[in-house]
This record gives C-alpha cells, structure tokens and sequence, in this order.
C-alpha cells in the first residue's frame, strides 16, 4: 500500500466517453451540519477538506444542492472555484425542510431551476455532470427525463444521470437522453443494486455507489475481512472500498467525510490491490451474512 495517498492509483474512468476522472471521488455531502442541515460544525476544516481533494489527485467530486441545503455548493465553490481539471458532480430533485427530511419534487420547472441555482452557486457557466437526485413519483417520469434532455440541448448541463434507479428506469431514461452515470447504495454488504451494476458495466454508465465504506459484521474479529485487513495493513473500510472498486471498471466510489486526515485513510484505498483470490473470499463472505 502507497504511503503517500492519490487517488490516481485507483484508475481513470471516462464519463460518457469524453470526461476522464479518477475512479476514486468525493461525496461532499459529510461537509455540511448535522443532519445535513445548515452550516459544518467546523467550517475551517470542511474548507480544508476541500482543498486537500485535489492535491490527492480527486478530480470527482460530487454534491447536490440539497446537501445544507446549498452549504455543499457554496463551500466547494469557495474553496475550489473555478476547478482546474475537477469535475464538480451535482444534484437535484429534492426538497427540504428540515433536518434528514428529504422530499422529491421532479416538476420539471423546479428541475430548471435547480439547475440554474446551481450554475450561480458554483459559479460555471455549465455544470458537468447534473443528476436527478430521485424520481418523483407524483410527477410522470418522462416529464422529469424530458427538461433534463433541454437542459443538455440548451448547453445547462454537459453530461446528466440519475439516482436510486432500476435498470427498467435507466432504460426509459435512455429512450430520452443519454445517461451517463447512475447513483444508488451500493457496498460489499449491501449488493440489492447488482442488476444495475452489471447493466451499467454492459453499456460503459458510471455507476458512483454511495455509502461504499460499509463492511458491517464482516470485520469482526477472525472474519476473512479481518484477516485480509491484517495482510495489508489496512483498515476494514479501506479494504471494502478496495472491493467496490475490483467490483466493476466502471466504479467510481465517492466515499465522504469532514476530516482531513479521515479522506487522507480513505484515499489510501486506492492503493490496495485485492487479489482474485481475496475479492472472491469476501464476495463469499458477503453473501453467507446477507
């Protein structure tokens, strides 16, 4: 395992074949208040945070304005503006009115204006990748899919994608626009998006599993987690968010957090090279706890 982090180690993926990032990015939703809600209890060290992104080779970083809400968008910008060779990822789509109360509202007029938020509050003229962050059920799915297809033909968004998803509404999607990534809960414990992950690989889709550090029971002592962990002198979540990134090339795991030296260890990550044998013994593992 390197000493010294970058995130370059894990590899280059291309989002929708023209926008190369390093597979291992940062979700940028841990640098805001509890609860998501309103300003980082240390506001200094989410803007180093920030900062430190670039200087261990994450080009990908991905926020949404709901994040605070707009805290996120605002502390990026600050600490990052104007993103020489980053790829600022954001979202749209929910509402919110309090703290971890999340609420999708897809008419396509509010979609809009998400998005043209979002251009000023990172301050681009165009914002390279824009996801719907959920599909809202109480408006039709080809109405959401539809402003997202004049946004990327008006030049608003250069790529879009979506989240939480089924390869049935990836599909509809498609019909409409070009999707270039999809976001949904994925870790070595959690596998209920495999289907996607593997339709995803099938057509080069990025697919960004949130919540990737997750090892649950798996590193509890004696486990094969916990003596692979030992082998490489690891720690469990860099060993499962080893694992998410063999899982598939067109993984690109973007594990947050508030804490310099927290992204540092996270980093690290992309490091460690599992062998097959390794992979396939916690991919065993896995699913003989589910």
């Amino acid at each position: 395992m390197s000493t010294t982090p970058s995130a370059a180690a894990s590899g280059t993926f291309r989002i929708a074949g023209d926008t190369p990032v390093h597979r291992l990015g940062f979700g940028a939703m841990r640098v805001t208040g509890a609860g998501i809600w309103g300003d980082p209890e240390d506001r200094d060290e989410a803007i180093r945070v920030l900062k430190r992104l670039p200087e261990l080779g994450v080009d990908f970083i991905d926020t949404a304005d709901s994040y605070g809400p707009f805290v996120s968008e605002d502390l990026i910008a600050e600490a990052l503006a104007p993103y020489d060779g980053l790829l600022i990822a954001t979202k749209g789509g929910l509402a919110r009115h309090g703290p971890n109360i999340w609420a999708p509202l897809g008419r396509p007029e509010y979609l809009r204006q998400c998005v043209l938020m979002s251009l000023r509050r990172l301050k681009v003229e165009q914002i390279g990748l824009w996801q719907l962050h959920r599909i809202d059920p109480k408006v039709p799915r080809d109405e959401q899919f539809g402003v997202i297809a004049a946004m990327l033909k008006e030049g608003l968004i250069k790529h879009a994608g979506l989240s939480e998803v089924s390869v049935e509404e990836i599909e509809a999607a498609r019909k409409v626009f070009p999707v270039a990534t999809v976001q949904n809960r994925y870790n070595l414990v959690d596998r209920g998006s495999e289907a996607v992950v593997t339709y995803c690989e099938a057509n080069a889709i990025g697919f960004i599993p949130w919540y990737p550090l997750a090892a649950g029971d798996l590193a509890k002592p004696g486990t094969t987690l916990d003596a692979i962990t030992h082998k490489a002198n690891a720690t469990p979540s860099q060993i499962a968010l080893a694992w998410v990134l063999k899982r598939s090339p067109v993984m690109l795991p973007i594990p947050g957090t508030s804490k310099v030296d927290h992204l540092e260890d996270n980093v690290r990550a992309a490091g460690i090279e599992l062998s097959d044998q390794d992979f396939e013994a916690l991919d065993a593992q896995a699913k003989a706890t589910a």
